[in-house]
Formats: C-alpha cells, structure tokens, sequence
C-alpha cells in the first residue's frame, strides 16, 4: 500500500496530526494514545488488514477494535485516510453534536467503526466475541478449497482495559479457546491519570506477558511500538500461530513526538495546547497546516483499490461455492441479512397454540427450556451458553454442541465470567451470522449490567436468560434473591425485559426476543412451579403486546396488575373478592417495556384511567408507581430477603392473598 514516495514516518505523521488538531479543535478528547500508537497503525492497516472502505459491511473483513476507545481520534484518521465515508469535515467536528466522530467509537453511527468502545476492557471483550463468531461460522459453513470465512481479529488495547477485571474474564477463555485468529496490541506506555506525571507503577505491576502466558496465549514480547518493521514482522508471526491467540506487547510513548508533553499523563484526556501542537509539528517534521494531508499522503493510506480487489476475490469464491453448495450459501446470507429462517412465524405459532393446550404448571426456567428444545432445530444461528449455572439456567438443550477448543459448536460453558459471558455475546452478534443467548442467575445482572447497558446502546439482538427471578428461589438467601433487579434492568432504554407468568408467556417472551432486530432483551424467569393461566384466545394474540387483559370482569371496579409467579396470585384474589360482588379486572404485564411501546389507545383499553389499580410484583415498589398511580397500591417487598423455602418466604414478606385482597380494597374505599 505504502508509496515509495511515502515514508512509515509520514504516514504515521499524518495520524498524529489529524489526531492532535481534532482534539484542539474540540477542546477535549485523547491526543495521546492515537499519537503513541501511530506507528503500530502503520504496520496494522497499512500492510495486513483486509477490508473495503467502500463496503463496510463485507462479510469476510477482517475485523478491527479500538478496545481503548477514548483514543477514538486514531481510529477516526484511519478511517478517513483509507477511504471510508469521513469526509474531513466530520474530523473538524470531532466530539460535536450530530457529528459523526463521537467521543468514543460507536457502532452504527460511524462507517467502519464495529463495535462501540468507551468501558475499558469491553472492546477486548467484544473482541474475543468476535473471534468465536468466525471459527464457528467457519464450521458450519467452510468447505474444502472453499474457506468463505477466514479472517482475523485484530484489538488495540491499553493499561487501562488489562486493569480492568472482564480483560481476564474473556482473554483466559480466548486462551482456552485456542482463538488463533484473534490478535491483541498492547499499548504498553505506562502511563494512567492518576499522579501528576502518570506514571502507574504505584498501582499496576503486572507482568502481562507472564499473565497472557498462563492464559495459553502466544505472547510476542518487547516490540518497539515506534518501529514499523518490528510490529510488521510481529503480525506475520501473530497470523502463522493457528491454535493460540497472540498478544503483541508494544512499548510505546504517549504523544510521542510532543516535545514537553510526550510520556505524562498531561496527554492522557487533554489537548495539548497551541503552543506544544506548533513545537510538535516542528519536532516531526509535519509543516502543514491543521486538517491539511498532502494529496501523495492520502494517496499512500488509500486502501479502496486493495479493498474493492480483495472484496472481488471473495465475491469470486463465494459465486463458485454457491453453485456447488446452494442450500449452504442461501443460509449463509440468510444469516448475515440476520432474517429469520421462512416459515418461522408459522412454526412458531403453532408452538404456542399447543403450549396453550397442554396447559402445563411448570417452573418457568423450564417453560424457557422446553421452548429452545422446540426452537433450536428451526434456528442453527442460536447460540447459548451458561455462565456455570447450565443445570439451573436450563439453557442447554438435545440440540446443544458444545464448544470445545477442537472446533465448532453451538453452547459455550463460559465458566463463572457473567460480565465477560455477555460482552463476549455483544461481539458474536457484532460479528454477524448468530443470536447468542446465555444465561446467569438474575441476581448476577449486576455483574454483567455494563454489557447489558452497551448491547442496549448498540441496539443488538442478544438474549439473556435470567432465572431464580424472585425470593422464591428460597435458600440461597438474600445475596442470591434479587429484589430490585427486575424493576433497575427496565430502566435500561431499549432493553425489553420480559417477565413470563407460565409456559405460554415464555413462549412467546422467546419469540419475541428472537423476531426482534433493534435491541437487546432479557427474559426473567422462576425456579419453581407457576400455575398455567387459562386465557381466552383474544388475550392469547395480545400477550405479544407486554401487557393484556388475562381475565377480566364486568363492572370491574379495580384493575389488579401482575407479573410473573404473582400472577397466580392475583387471579386468585380475583376470585375471592367476586365472591363478595367486587368485581377485579386482571392484567398480566409480563414486558412493562414493550407495553409502553403500545398506542395509547391499546394502553387506555388495558389500564383505563377510570379505575383504581393495584400491582403486585416479589420485588422493589416503587417502579409500579408509574402505573398505579400514587392513588393506588403496590404489594412487594422493600427490603433484601431470607434464607427459607420459597412458600415460608411467601408468607413471610407478606405476599398472601389476604394482603393483596387488603390492597384491592384499600383503593376502592
């Protein structure tokens, strides 16, 4: 790629430039990481990566992440300098509203950007998803002399993403894995924010080598950074090793090239000033002026042509192999157009019709089971995994293959790695070709809630399978009974959370899940027993819509809303207060979130204004208020919970029938 005209020293000089002079112009963002780690850029994208700038979304790219996402201005120039659609303009707005060089890299908003970094270490994460996806594609679908799938993952990452705890998560997994087709940079500075020259010694001594050693890594050890031949020559040997992830340790100087500036953390987060941009534009050598590369620079980084050659090679071989193997390259698209398979929707229904009819009492975790069992066969881009809780989470199925580091597989024993299990989903649906699902305790969404919130901000179709959703787990007492954890996770924009009341409403809480294309959602179920609620075929077709009338009453005087194992409840109640001529209406809300997505005509017919409203959940009260109003009641609990059986602790918070009945009444007097 590289013009013989062109020096490495130039083309780099062209990053530091664009990087410095857009973080100038904003008056903030991170000079120092994109100036330090130019070079290294330089070896990566200018000699191995394989992509096309004018087709960001080809199937077979290589795949690039900026784990270290506040350095976003490298990624921006290299996008821009290659070809892609980033025009110098959008570079001048950098960090500016509706521009389209945000803060940090975000997916979907920026072409070329794959992934939306900013929480350290989730880009490594994300990574490692990433580089599962294409060896499993590569099973299903590769065959001999046709290798449609083969490419490589390549991650930048900082002291900052090794610090946090889910780089260990997910990079001993890789290791065990034996991702061999995922290649990490190191930005070895030793640099952080906090001491007044940013050194970090005082609090972070790791031996990284040693550690990504142990994780089963190839590690390539002491790589001058600054050397655009040494990183060279470390990448060959990165893409030669097939059974080992490769760490590359790179020894750099943040904002190398700044003359007083270079190596403190003063470049860390901070422009560096006029007077220090003029001294560095001297120190290199770089006598242009801002946001101004020379016509033979941008030649050199130009990567359309090698792009649209590449694209064209594949494009070739995938024609040749469609021919030989039809009904595989129909799938293949299928799956990366992310459509459900035909006749899907038909299947489906036809699930739910005879899961009506059998009208089972079961816990819902095993409601969830029995529908991957019915679906798993319809869908081989599922798939699922458990964070060490398969037995409990019933997320395995007949049709479950494990994952092993010998091959392909559609189920992932992520081991105890909740946080690293769902950012390493949000990579595997980055990546194109499958749905992963993975379950955890719901209790432990904690641990995993930053994935959670960045799946919802990069509106991906991920499930999770989060179950023991109440006190009614029992035993395992308050640090496993999650109290509040249904009602914080629906505070999550564009998370659908789904709350499944009996066999029918987790069918149809997985469909949903799956037919959806814009978001994330969580299914929460029990671990024991609910009652199957009988519903009229009306309120069958409308439990899609998050919240329906399950049983209703003419005249009803209150409407009694309820999710979950409390539905039964509430049916209950139903029956004692018509007994004494108070009439209740019951209404199921097993999705709050896509309940409110409804018109407000479908939301007056289920919740009319008119009547008083009481909600019963086992959890926190006060998201209920939203729907009851401060007029109404809220049955719950506000307090953390207690090792006993599931029916003592029943009884003990108060959750009875006589209390609810006590609520009813008290809104009608």
């Amino acid at each position: 790629m590289t013009s013989p005209a062109v020096s490495d020293v130039e083309l780099a000089n062209a990053l530091r430039a664009l990087a410095m002079d857009a973080v100038e112009a904003a008056k903030s963002g991170h000079p120092g990481m994109p100036m330090g780690m130019a070079e290294i850029a330089v070896a990566l994208w200018g000699r191995h990566l394989k992509h096309n700038p004018a087709n960001p979304a080809w199937a077979n790219r290589d795949r690039f992440v900026l784990s270290n996402g506040h350095g976003s201005m490298l990624l921006y120039a290299l996008l821009h300098l290659t070809g892609y659609d980033l025009p110098m303009a959008e570079l001048k707005r950098f960090r500016q509203l509706g521009s389209k060089t945000p803060g940090h890299p975000e997916v979907g908003h920026t072409p070329g950007v794959e992934t939306t970094t900013g929480p350290l270490g989730q880009g490594v994460a994300n990574a490692v998803g990433m580089a599962l996806a294409e060896r499993l594609l590569a099973a299903q679908f590769n065959r001999p002399g046709y290798d449609i799938v083969d490419h490589h993952t390549y991650v930048f990452l900082g002291d900052g993403c090794m610090m946090e705890g889910i780089s260990h998560e997910t990079c001993s997994l890789a290791g065990t894995l034996g991702l061999g087709k995922l290649v990490a940079f190191y930005d070895d500075n030793g640099i952080s924010i906090d001491s007044e020259k940013g050194h970090i010694t005082h609090w972070y001594t790791d031996d990284v080598p040693k550690r990504f050693a142990g994780y089963g890594w190839q590690v390539i050890a002491g790589v001058d950074g600054h050397d655009v031949e040494a990183v060279h020559k470390a990448i060959r040997k990165a893409q030669r090793e097939k059974s080992r992830p490769s760490l590359i340790c790179c020894k750099t100087v943040i904002a190398k090239g700044a003359p007083h500036k270079a190596n403190t953390g003063a470049a860390h987060g901070a422009p560096l000033g006029a007077e220090e941009i003029a001294a560095t534009r001297a120190a290199i050598g770089w006598p242009h002026p801002p946001f101004h590369i020379p016509q033979n620079v941008y030649d050199a980084w130009d990567a359309r042509g090698a792009g649209k050659r590449a694209e064209r090679k594949w494009r070739k071989l995938f024609e040749e192999y469609s021919v030989r193997f039809p009904e595989a390259a129909a799938e293949f698209l299928r799956r990366q157009a992310g459509e459900l398979p035909a006749g899907f929707e038909d299947k489906v229904r036809a699930l739910i019709a005879e899961t009506h009819k059998k009208a089972e009492t079961l816990a819902t975790r095993k409601a969830s089971q029995n529908v991957l069992e019915s679906l798993k066969p319809l869908l081989p881009e599922l798939v699922g995994g458990s964070a060490d809780l398969t037995g409990s989470n019933l997320t395995m199925v007949k049709g479950s293959r494990v994952i092993t580091r010998e091959g392909g597989g559609n189920y992932l024993f992520y081991g105890v790695r909740e946080f690293g299990m769902c950012a390493m989903m949000n990579g595997i649906a980055l990546h194109g070709g499958f749905i992963p699902y993975g379950g955890t305790f719901l209790v432990f969404s904690d641990y995993a809630r930053n994935a959670l919130r960045m799946a919802s901000l990069m509106r991906l179709r991920v499930i999770y399978v989060f179950t023991h959703d109440s006190i009614g787990l029992g035993e395992d007492g308050p640090t496993h009974q999650p109290v509040e954890h249904a009602s914080s996770l629906r505070l999550i924009p564009n998370l659908d959370v789904w709350r499944p009341c009996d066999t029918v409403e987790a069918a149809v809480a997985w469909t949903c899940a799956l037919e959806r294309r814009d978001g994330p959602s969580a299914l929460l179920f029990s671990r024991q027993n609910v009652a199957f609620a009988l519903r009229s075929e009306e309120a069958l077709a409308q439990v899609r819509r998050g919240g329906y009338v399950l049983s209703d009453a003419p005249w009803a005087k209150a409407v009694l809303i309820a999710t979950g194992s409390e539905v039964p409840l509430a049916l209950e109640v139903q029956k004692r207060l018509a007994a004494e001529d108070v009439a209740v209406r019951v209404v199921s809300m097993p999705s709050t979130t896509v309940f409110d997505r409804q018109d407000a005509a479908y939301r007056e017919a289920v919740l009319p204004r008119a009547l008083p409203r009481v909600a019963v959940e086992a959890g926190v009260t006060g998201f209920w208020r939203k729907y009851v109003g401060l007029e109404g009641a809220v049955l719950g609990i506000d307090r953390y919970g207690e090792s006993a059986p599931a029916g003592d602790l029943f009884k003990h918070f108060g959750l009875t029938p006589e209390n609810l009945e006590k609520a009813v009444r008290s809104v009608l007097s």
